[in-house]
């Protein structure tokens, strides 16, 4: 293995000068770096990160911990935060927990061990307490969920008024019968997403009657075939169906595509996302759209803004990205507001 001794017995410099010149010490001059950068270069020197984190220097990982990398979400996410770290000299390392708090907890001892110069992390629903003192060491941002114990930064989707949205449009097309399938209530956008489809069937003078609720793990695929089989076997099953996850929208389309039931004429749908398939699937995907590309490239710059500036800040931050309603044709009227009326004789 190539050391800094090689480099520097090779141009004739000491081995202080080297290092100091691969670390881009203000000190050394530029003609200098340049040679020693080069020559590194050419005998294939490798930097000891092990050796500058026992000198008490931060690795250049910066650690991304979310649920289900099988969600475009999260891969949205990763791929675009990747792609913004790697242009400020940082790697992104991935760790997926599945909602579990005591994976994620692992996950946590790892990249505190590397001494990862920064997490982002999408929290499990009660994340353990030697998790959020973990990260007290680790300049952190939370993303899309937040945790009152892992700190006050956070970027995040206005998840209310997402799903007051949402559901206002089937609402406002007449429909009475509106059920709902989301994610639980103990997570905060579960509970912001609940609160906005209660808030739009009070807003639209409905009865409590008038919400079918099925709440369940929000990554699962197979909850949302579940759930939406129940809402519509019911006697007085809904007319129109809001959804509040992306893996659940795919589970309910998957679920409707292998059935009888025609959207929008037995049901309306109104999904949570928009993927590229969406815009084809049946009629085309009522759904709500995020910006969660701009949200992630937002999260990341802020994050190393703060890595190479104020590491220490605790100051408290957040950023709340609104959502938008992109209408195709899984929505209309309730069938029977679409009869035409019977003539007079």
């Amino acid at each position: 293995m190539v050391t800094t001794k090689d480099i520097a017995e090779r141009l004739d410099l000491s081995v202080s000068t080297v290092g100091r010149a691969l670390a881009d010490d203000h000190r050394i001059s530029e003609q200098t770096k340049f040679r020693v950068r080069q020559a590194a270069a050419e005998m294939g020197y490798v930097a000891n990160r092990a050796a500058r984190m026992m000198r008490g220097a931060s690795s250049k990982v910066v650690g991304l911990v979310i649920p289900d990398i099988r969600n475009s979400f999260y891969s949205t996410i990763a791929h675009e935060l990747s792609k913004n770290l790697e242009s400020q000299g940082f790697q992104l390392m991935l760790s997926e927990t599945d909602d579990d708090r005591m994976v994620e907890l692992r996950h946590l001892r790892e990249l505190s061990a590397s001494r990862a110069s920064g997490v982002v992390i999408v929290p499990t629903a009660r994340p353990h307490s030697e998790s959020a003192k973990l990260l007290q060491g680790i300049p952190h941002v939370q993303l899309l969920r937040k945790h009152s114990s892992l700190g006050p930064q956070w970027f995040g989707v206005d998840d209310f008024e997402v799903l007051r949205q949402a559901t206002m449009h089937l609402v406002e097309q007449g429909h009475t019968r509106i059920g709902y399938i989301g994610g639980p209530a103990e997570l905060h956008t579960g509970a912001e997403r609940l609160r906005g489809f209660r808030s739009a069937l009070s807003e639209g003078k409905l009865p409590a009657r008038a919400a079918r609720i099925e709440l369940g793990p929000p990554s699962s695929i197979e909850h949302g075939r579940q759930a939406v089989r129940r809402l519509l076997a019911e006697p007085t099953a809904p007319t129109g169906i809001v959804l509040g996850s992306i893996q659940l929208t795919r589970g309910v389309l998957e679920e409707l595509s292998r059935t009888s039931v025609v959207v929008p004429k037995d049901v309306s749908v109104v999904g949570f996302g928009d993927e590229p398939g969406f815009s084809w699937w049946g009629p085309g995907l009522t759904t709500m759209g995020l910006p969660i590309q701009a949200m992630a490239v937002g999260c990341g710059l802020w994050l190393m803004r703060r890595l190479k500036t104020e590491p220490d800040d605790d100051t408290p931050y957040t950023s709340v990205s609104p959502g938008s309603l992109i209408v195709r044709g899984s929505t209309a009227p309730p069938a029977d507001m679409r009869r035409p009326a019977r003539r007079r004789r």
